[in-house]
């Protein structure tokens, strides 16, 4: 038994438990946090830096930069230093105007030198002798440091000490920031312990209060190294409890199962179908099937290699709702894409009478008003289309399969919006089977992350016939000369070529003038004489049809196209693919650039021009592997820029890296099934403050009870 403090009341082991848990009491962390003048309020706001908490908890250091001593400084090298001010006094120079100067002189152990605050005169008084400063700057050589940024701090004199790197904006430095830290270091005590006693335990955790403070204000290298595990630990093991429960919550949805037999599907494989499927796609569809036969919606991710029949698959998937009666859906996410889709499946449809028809934002008022009369009938099987899918006007009979594809381009609420469609048409409210697909390899370890709430499977095998296409690095002009002249040796053989386009920052429109600069270019030099046609996302889409058209049968020689073409561009004659600046693509996203090309009979080369000292460039050259491209490119880029996850909804950690931390990852899933095995809702007392981070992390939603 235990007695209940301030009471003679003893409790049982039972009552214990029924007890209410109580949170902390608000700690100095809420408070409001206070720069020391105006300008660097403005400034911390921006960063989000509005209590203690969020800059103790939230705000950790980016690095460590090695502190140097005055007598180790080398000319023209930036560093960082901790001195004493020995004397100070203010002056104007004659410079664009009578600017104020402060001229400092500022010592520690190993020796003194002259330092210069410009248009700060106010430290005169600030930094009276005594004062022990950390600076950071560039040693001029003579005894003179051009300081960079500064702040006042309580450090003995740190000799070779590292130095925290902070996160900064305009209005307060990393040093400002640093002693701000410094300035509220004790109520770090204050922090919440989330772990579980015995999770800590087990994974040789420190606990978050020590860890914190040793990532602000480490002893070495070691406990750096521990308090980083520990805080990344943290992060993965919020961020997989939000996508186990994410994917609980799906799953205690209704489906219709498709479980009937499938005879319009077994014909279509058996005679429709104008090639063989892999072994990947056969096993690939019989996954997709044994998900649709159950009254649980399907969520599964289906990986890609370029190339490698992903709609085929989807194809299927479609047809075994077709077969029940049922309605099928396809959405992408440019009308190019949806257009290249709804060819292939017509064409992969063979002599199956199936309806199905187009839909994108370019459909005719006359067209989409047919389309929509006989969707909302149930007489159209299949739909095609982009978000044009996903208006309030669109309305199903029976949806009972959706595909998105390229999913990650897509935000989480237009994927929900075609969720509810099926809901919305089915008398029990059921939701689809989603089936998503991505021509973008992902390494096991970003796929936790990026796609925890969903099944996986990936397809690795290329069809028969696919070669591997020859990859070369162009840097130099005589390479680049030798490139045209492949593409016309090519383009008088018979064959076509693809010129991509430069990527131009993120605006569609700059990157269409530079295709169509690029595009007049060519037809007056290098490729003079021959069929150039350009294609850009900002061009009518009757243009782009055309301009499509025109290449996939053969009327054009040269395609000259933004890297709108990425995916689902499908023209087998093509055989050479040129690549302008190709250092400002990813690996990802070239791979599927060069997966243009080499469809048909012929050898095909693709030719990146770019330094040929870039990592990425000469992994595309050594590696046809898009798995094994993915992974050097997450080593080379980290988690938080592949497939552009971040405006998307997947992690985003502050202190986890990835592939680094991959088998932290692995236990950090580990106990969160196991403490989700054993108390979904985290109601239990040992669970009680974990729930408490999990919802201060990723907002109230992520605490909504799972129906049972």
């Amino acid at each position: 038994m235990i007695r209940a403090f301030g009471s003679g009341e003893e409790l049982s082991a039972a009552q214990l438990a029924d007890a209410p848990v109580r949170y902390p009491r608000p700690s100095a962390l809420d408070a409001p946090l206070v720069a020391p003048y105006e300008k660097a309020q403005g400034a911390l706001e921006r960063l989000g830096l509005e209590t203690v908490g969020a800059l103790l908890e939230n705000h950790l250091p980016r690095d460590r930069r090695e502190g140097r001593t005055v007598a180790t400084l080398v000319p023209g090298e930036a560093a960082t230093v901790v001195v004493e001010v020995r004397s100070i006094r203010s002056r104007s120079v004659r410079r664009r105007g009578m600017r104020p100067l402060v001229e400092a002189t500022v010592a520690d152990e190993t020796g003194p030198m002259k330092v210069a605050f410009f248009n700060q005169p106010w430290l005169e008084q600030k930094y009276r002798p005594g004062t022990r400063l950390v600076l950071h700057g560039k040693y001029k050589g003579r005894n003179a440091f051009t300081v960079q940024s500064h702040a006042p701090t309580t450090d003995e004199l740190a000799g070779d000490a590292d130095v925290a790197h902070y996160p900064a904006t305009e209005g307060i430095d990393s040093t400002q920031i640093r002693e701000l830290v410094r300035e509220h270091r004790a109520h770090i005590q204050d922090t919440i312990e989330p772990l579980p006693t015995s999770t800590r335990a087990q994974e040789r955790l420190p606990d978050r209060a020590a860890a914190l403070d040793a990532m602000h204000f480490p002893d070495d290298e070691n406990q750096a190294t521990t308090a980083r595990r520990r805080l990344a630990f943290d992060e993965m093991l919020l961020f997989e409890l939000v996508m186990l429960r994410r994917k609980a919550r799906r799953q205690t949805t209704s489906a219709v199962p498709l479980d009937g037999p499938a005879e319009l599907t077994q014909r279509w494989r058996d005679t429709a179908l104008p090639f063989t499927p892999t072994d990947d796609q056969y096993k690939a569809i019989q996954t997709v099937f044994d998900d649709m036969a159950r009254d649980r919606p399907m969520q599964r991710l289906l990986m890609g290699e370029v190339g490698s029949g992903k709609t085929v698959v989807a194809l299927a998937a479609m047809l075994r709702a077709v077969e029940h009666g049922m309605q099928a859906a396809l959405m992408a996410p440019t009308e190019t894409l949806a257009d290249q889709h709804f060819a292939t499946i017509q064409r992969l449809l063979g002599g199956e009478s199936v309806s199905a028809a187009l839909l994108t934002g370019s459909t005719p008022a006359a067209r989409r008003a047919q389309i929509l009369d006989r969707l909302a009938s149930g007489e159209l099987q299949l739909l095609v289309g982009t978000h044009a899918l996903i208006e309030e006007a669109v309305a199903f009979d029976r949806l009972a399969v959706a595909v998105v594809d390229e999913q990650h381009r897509f935000g989480v609420d237009q994927r929900r919006r075609l969720d509810r469609k099926a809901g919305d048409s089915s008398p029990g409210g059921h939701r689809p089977h989603m089936l998503f697909l991505t021509a973008t390899p992902i390494p096991r370890t970003l796929a936790l992350t990026v796609y925890g709430d969903l099944d996986t499977t990936a397809l690795r095998e290329l069809p028969s016939g696919r070669k591997p296409v020859e990859t070369h690095v162009a840097g130099s002009d005589r390479e680049r000369a030798r490139a045209y002249e492949r593409i016309r040796e090519e383009v008088r053989a018979g064959r076509q070529a693809f010129v991509v386009c430069p990527l131009v920052e993120e605006s569609e429109t700059l990157q269409a003038r530079a295709a169509t600069a690029e595009y007049e270019r060519l037809r007056t030099t290098e490729l003079e004489g021959f069929d150039v046609v350009l294609l850009h996302g900002q061009m009518r889409p009757r243009a782009k049809q055309a301009a499509m058209a025109a290449f996939a049968e053969g009327k054009a020689d040269v395609l000259v196209a933004t890297s709108v073409i990425e995916v689902g561009i499908d023209v087998p004659n093509a055989s050479v693919m040129l690549v302008e600046n190709a250092e400002r693509y990813g690996i990802s996203q070239l791979h599927q650039l060069r997966g243009r090309v080499g469809r048909g009979e012929h050898e095909s080369v693709c030719i990146l021009f770019g330094p040929g000292d870039s990592q990425r460039l000469r992994a595309l050259a050594e590696h046809h592997d898009g798995f094994r491209l993915a992974e050097i490119d997450l080593q080379l880029r980290g988690e938080g820029e592949i497939v552009g996850t971040r405006q998307h909804g997947a992690a985003e950690f502050r202190v986890a890296r990835l592939p680094e931390d991959a088998a932290l990852l692995d236990r950090a899933r580990a106990h969160a099934r196991s403490a989700l095995a054993a108390d979904p809702e985290l109601e239990a007392p040992e669970h009680a403050l974990l729930a408490l981070a999990l919802g201060r992390a990723y907002g109230a939603q992520a605490l909504e009870p799972i129906p049972a």
